[in-house]
């Protein structure tokens, strides 16, 4: 599978809190009229562990129903153990995903070691039915995927690559040095968006991409060309709305940031709280910064 170039993690949009399958699929149509090489549902940026199971297979359903042949969607299936991992996987697959985008487990911190993670991971793997990918976020899970595990787990012919959600250029080009290629290394921060793709990584999962997806693949195309110079440029533009809808003020403000392009927003669902009330005019002034029209 080609992971080249830009992937959107899609938020869920809740309506007196529950999932607005309607809005997702408007939401996703309206990005796929961009160059985003795919949609990714059910992400950390789709509040995914606040869905059940029965929600779960139904976004990717609906996210299927409009996104066609060749362009992927990956959705997110990662769970605390591995048998329901394993059933979450199948479900998405059985829905229409794909691949699967797995987050490392977390809640036992101190035994998540390489082994564990490698246990883990081989297990899914060995029982999905499409491709999977490996998702590490130190941030918010707590604990960081080892390298000693990526380079057992690339092994597996079924695991085919990872999403890096970190900004640690040095853990990125561990991973990238411990895998066995073919392995597609995305980065998933937009604020070393530019540095990943100059280190190897072969595309990327932003939340950016969510409400400026052109010019997060005009970034991914200029490294591509080699106009490095000009790629980080754009990447330091970039970078307030990606500190707004990142660290600042997380799913809440890109959900607000999506009201403001043009999409379905929304609240977040409980226990997350709405963005305060400084985030819309924060967020308005730096779109209106990278020249992004705002309604």
């Amino acid at each position: 599978m080609d992971f080249k170039g830009v992937f959107p993690p899609v938020p869920t949009p809740f309506l007196d809190d529950e999932v607005e399958l309607g809005a997702l699929g408007d939401n996703i149509r309206k990005l796929l009229e961009s160059r985003v090489r795919g949609i990714v549902v059910l992400g950390s940026n789709g509040e995914a562990p606040f869905l059940d199971e029965d929600e779960s297979a139904a976004v990717v359903a609906a996210a299927r129903a409009v996104v066609p042949a060749g362009r992927p969607l990956i959705a997110g299936t990662g769970r605390q153990a591995t048998r329901a991992t394993v059933l979450a996987t199948r479900r998405a697959a059985d829905a229409g995903a794909d691949a699967v985008l797995v987050r490392t487990p977390s809640f036992f911190k101190g035994d998540m070691t390489a082994e564990a993670f490698t246990r883990h991971y081989t297990a899914v793997a060995d029982a999905s039915p499409v491709p999977v990918l490996l998702y590490n976020y130190s941030a918010l899970t707590g604990v960081t995927l080892h390298p000693a595990a990526v380079a057992e787990l690339s092994r597996h012919e079924n695991v085919v690559g990872m999403k890096e959600s970190g900004n640690d250029a040095a853990l990125m080009a561990d991973y990238l040095a411990a895998a066995q290629l073919p392995f597609a290394l995305l980065a998933g921060s937009g604020q070393s968006f530019c540095a990943g793709l100059a280190l190897g990584a072969e595309g990327a999962i932003l939340a950016l991409a969510v409400v400026v997806p052109d010019l997060c693949i005009q970034v991914f195309d200029l490294v591509a060309e080699g106009r490095i110079a000009e790629a980080s440029d754009l990447q330091r533009r970039l970078l307030p709305l990606a500190r707004s809808i990142a660290a600042r003020y997380g799913v809440a403000g890109l959900k607000v940031a999506q009201e403001l392009t043009g999409f379905v927003g929304g609240p977040p669902r409980g226990p997350l709280l709405p963005a305060p009330p400084d985030a819309a005019g924060v967020i308005r002034g730096q779109l209106a910064a990278l020249q992004t029209p705002v309604v």
